[in-house]
């Protein structure tokens, strides 16, 4: 009797399994023994249903159709969002991110964080580390995003990091110069407006130095080119 109950139940689940059964039914059929069982069926019923919504999970992460709980990456234009640092600032920023990011997978982990303020000579405790994180980690994953990291560049420059603190050192010592006079460091309403109006214009004005920096810099490389002729020439 005992055998042909196990070997029911593990019929039960493997159907549960295949989605070929309802859990909740399995607690519908007529016990052996009378009517001193009935109260069990509540509890039977849950259980049955618990188990095989697991099972149904289990199948569903195995064939790969399961939700992943992967990190999200909010999507952002840095230029746009952190329009007190220039481009170069920022590129600045980046690199040092991406540098730090070991993993490459476009966060920096407690781990690289040791490594990254040890190397920068600063070297904090675990405790220290995680409080470092706490202090920009938006969305609560223990790790930090590129957005995240220039946070605390935007904090440093505003002054709203203590001195003694883990943000602190890492702005101070990443030999990044974020030092900005924006419409908070302005002295007056006055220069406040003069730097809004000019700020909509910094920004193109940036890239058209740069592209003069690229087109003055293939000049000298074709100027090179040629010289480099003309003196293998002389030697023909």
């Amino acid at each position: 009797m005992a055998s042909d109950e196990l070997a029911n139940k593990l019929t039960r689940r493997l159907k549960i399994e295949e989605g070929a059964g309802e859990p909740a039914a399995l607690a519908r059929e007529e016990p052996e023994g009378g009517g001193h069982t009935e109260s069990n069926k509540p509890s039977t019923a849950n259980a049955d249903t618990e188990l095989g919504a697991k099972l149904l999970r289990r199948a569903d992460l195995n064939d790969g159709h399961g939700e992943s709980q992967q990190p999200s990456k909010r999507v952002f234009n840095p230029y746009t969002e952190f329009k007190e640092f220039s481009r170069k600032q920022i590129k600045d920023m980046e690199k040092m991110f991406k540098d730090y990011d070991a993993g490459k997978d476009g966060f920096i982990d407690l781990m690289e964080l040791k490594l990254m303020m040890e190397k920068l000579g600063a070297p904090q405790t675990h405790l220290g580390l995680k409080n470092m994180i706490k202090e920009v980690d938006e969305d609560f994953d223990g790790k930090l995003s590129y957005r995240e990291f220039l946070l605390i560049f935007r904090k440093a420059a505003a002054g709203e990091l203590p001195e003694d603190s883990g943000l602190h050192a890492l702005a101070r010592l990443s030999e990044i110069d974020v030092s900005t006079e924006g419409v908070k460091g302005a002295k007056n309403f006055f220069e406040a407006k003069v730097h809004a109006i000019n700020e909509s214009n910094r920004f193109e004005a940036e890239i058209r130095q740069e592209q003069e920096e690229k087109k003055q810099q293939a000049e000298e490389k074709k100027q090179r080119q040629a010289a480099f002729k003309q003196l293998q020439s002389a030697f023909k």
